[in-house]
């Protein structure tokens, strides 16, 4: 991005935005430190996610299990689901630092790009926080995914990058959106999801205006090609946001949960139906192609 020439509309219009983000988080932004209630002990009796947003629920394994147990699950998994969402805040960050570097500090999109990694570091402490609270252990992607986000944070620019970004922001704010609304969740969960949820607002917006802007004159072999490589992303971020070792923390049958989990038509209408908005957007801007469809239906996202 180059300094703002104030006589070019789309260089002014973008200017604009970023100022108007550095603004609403001037205003409004969050210090978890001090909102999140760190100090009371873990009470079990609540879930750590919303039950319907469970990989079982729905299940006839769901069924047999203890409200106890049902309640445990939600609490691993959404622990893994944060686990998730640090390895992927930590790919963002080093993405867009990379797509900034050495360009004009005065521009109001270096500055907002340099507030949102700031919010993002704030992010991933206060998820990890939140699930050492719940009792998890730290979940990882498995190693492929791990290697492939290694190979893709170090390559990725332009639209991919703000794509991909755009992608595992909007599949986590509409689960937290539920998660945070439901007094079956415990309370300092849905304060950290209401904070996820209003300063990742500024930052999907972001994304979704760089993902544009970047794509002007764009070939269709470029969107094509990126196309792929944006739902290839996706597909990895989708699938590892629950790790099979919550079922075994859980205290579950690990195999028997997988296959339920795998063939849970109601995990996989959630699924869909939070990201309407988001394929009626990738396909507006050219990115939702036959081969790049066929990754959104493996990770149940079409």
């Amino acid at each position: 991005m180059t300094s703002v020439d104030t006589h070019h509309p789309a260089d002014a219009g973008r200017h604009e935005m970023a100022r108007r983000l550095l603004d609403s988080s001037e205003a409004l932004s969050y210090d978890p430190v001090r909102e999140v209630d760190w100090e009371t002990p873990l009470d079990k009796d609540y879930h750590g996610a919303s039950p319907e947003w469970s990989t079982l629920y729905g299940t006839s394994y769901w069924a047999e299990m203890s409200p106890e147990q049902q309640r445990e699950l939600t609490r691993q998994e959404a622990a893994s689901v944060a686990s998730t969402g640090i390895w992927f805040e930590m790919i963002l960050q080093q993405m867009v630092l990379r797509d900034f570097y050495a360009k004009d500090p005065t521009d109001p999109a270096f500055q907002w790009a340099l507030t949102e990694i700031a919010d993002e570091c704030r992010h991933s402490i206060m998820f990890a926080r939140g699930s050492a609270k719940l009792g998890a252990p730290a979940y990882r992607p498995r190693r492929l995914a791990v290697e492939l986000g290694r190979f893709f944070k170090a390559t990725a620019r332009g639209e991919a990058a703000y794509a991909a970004i755009l992608v595992a922001e909007e599949v986590l704010d509409v689960m937290q959106r539920d998660w945070m609304r439901d007094e079956r969740v415990v309370p300092f969960v849905r304060t950290i999801n209401n904070i996820h949820v209003v300063e990742e607002s500024r930052h999907m917006k972001f994304a979704r205006e760089e993902t544009k802007d970047r794509l002007q004159g764009a070939g269709r072999l470029r969107r094509q090609y990126n196309a792929f490589v944006v739902s290839v992303a996706s597909y990895f971020i989708v699938s590892s946001m629950v790790n099979r070792k919550v079922y075994v923390n859980a205290g579950l049958d690990e195999k028997r949960a997988l296959r339920e989990a795998k063939n849970n038509e109601h995990h996989k209408a959630m699924l869909r139906s939070s990201c309407a908005g988001l394929m009626e957007f990738l396909d507006s801007a050219g990115l939702l192609t036959k081969a790049s469809t066929w990754f959104y239906q493996r990770a149940n996202l079409i």
